[in-house]
């Protein structure tokens, strides 16, 4: 299945307003290529021009249907607890995003969250790499 071709709508929890972060240069990236993208930090109100939410139970249901992928910049020791908000977003918004944790990250707890809930996942990989790439640089479980 290729993700990013077929999905364009992309929640990044840890958005950063920092230009010099990746948790902003690649959700500044997806923008520009085309990509809806929704900013999820409790920190900020807005990130890229866009309406930055504290978290993804704080994304109105208009906008949280849309929702196709939850891209995280967290720490990995954070991914089994966004994995859990995840599974509780797609249940009360009745959509199944994909959860794409960022290069660097991955979490076996997180995988077996997502995994019992039939929730796809991709681990340690970059959006913006893999969209310049092509779509077999990474493995969707």
């Amino acid at each position: 299945m290729e993700v990013l071709k077929r999905y364009r709508v992309v929640a990044v929890v840890g958005a950063s307003r920092n230009p010099e972060k990746d948790a902003h240069t690649v959700p500044e990236y997806l923008k520009e290529h085309g990509f809806t993208v929704i900013p999820i930090n409790p920190g900020v109100r807005e990130i890229l021009g866009e309406k930055a939410y504290p978290s993804l139970f704080d994304v109105p249901e208009g906008i949280g249907k849309e929702i196709q992928v939850v891209d995280v910049f967290r720490p990995s020791e954070e991914l089994p607890r966004v994995a859990e908000q995840v599974v509780i977003f797609s249940k009360r918004f009745g959509v199944s995003p994909v959860f794409w944790a960022q290069l660097g990250l991955e979490s076996e707890e997180a995988k077996e969250i997502l995994s019992k809930n039939d929730i796809r996942y991709v681990m340690n990989a970059c959006m913006r790499a893999t969209y310049r790439m092509g779509e077999d640089e990474y493995d969707l479980a």
